[in-house]
């Protein structure tokens, strides 16, 4: 059973983005059309489950299954979709994860979706502590939980997220 575990922002982590967002250059070579850091873990300050989150957006999704052998040799554990249509996701580090991986088409909404979120986040510290604090406490709430710990964020994010995409279109308008 894994332990949900949450803790103080690593400055690290953006080294290790950037570490783990080489090789997957290297394995998607002319296929990737980007890359970014994603999560919790790409947001100064903000407490988070130690594991980071990487986006790669590619010109066509159906041209990165054929990379999953290639991404099993790199630790990585292909899950497909896993419930969102038109993305490949995939793990490393088993019940010790230490990487996910969600790769996106270019001109996904779900593209658009995450990088409001962190960019959001990055520009407002009150939001930051305030979803940081409730990660802390639901962490201790549910610490054998995973579920319930991901619930328990559910509104609070879909609230973020609204706001972020709202924010995003007023300062690009």
């Amino acid at each position: 059973m894994r332990k949900v575990e949450v803790c103080s922002y690593n400055e690290m982590w953006s080294f290790m983005f950037a570490e783990e967002a080489e090789k997957l250059k290297a394995i998607l070579g002319q296929e990737m059309a980007g890359i970014h850091h994603i999560g919790s873990t790409s947001v100064p300050g903000l407490t988070a489950k130690p594991i980071i989150d990487i986006m790669p957006v590619v010109k066509d999704i159906h041209r990165v299954d054929p990379f999953n052998e290639v991404m099993k040799k790199i630790g990585y554990e292909p899950k497909g979709e896993n419930g969102i249509p038109g993305r490949r996701y995939f793990q490393k580090g088993g019940d010790n994860r230490t990487h996910h991986v969600h790769i996106y088409q270019v001109g996904s909404d779900e593209i658009e979706r995450h990088l409001a979120f962190r960019d959001y986040l990055r520009e407002h510290p009150d939001v930051v502590k305030s979803y940081g604090d409730l990660k802390m406490k639901l962490a201790g709430q549910f610490p054998y939980d995973i579920e319930s710990y991901i619930n328990g964020k559910d509104q609070p994010v879909r609230e973020i997220e609204a706001e972020a995409l709202k924010w995003k279109m007023d300062i690009h308008t």
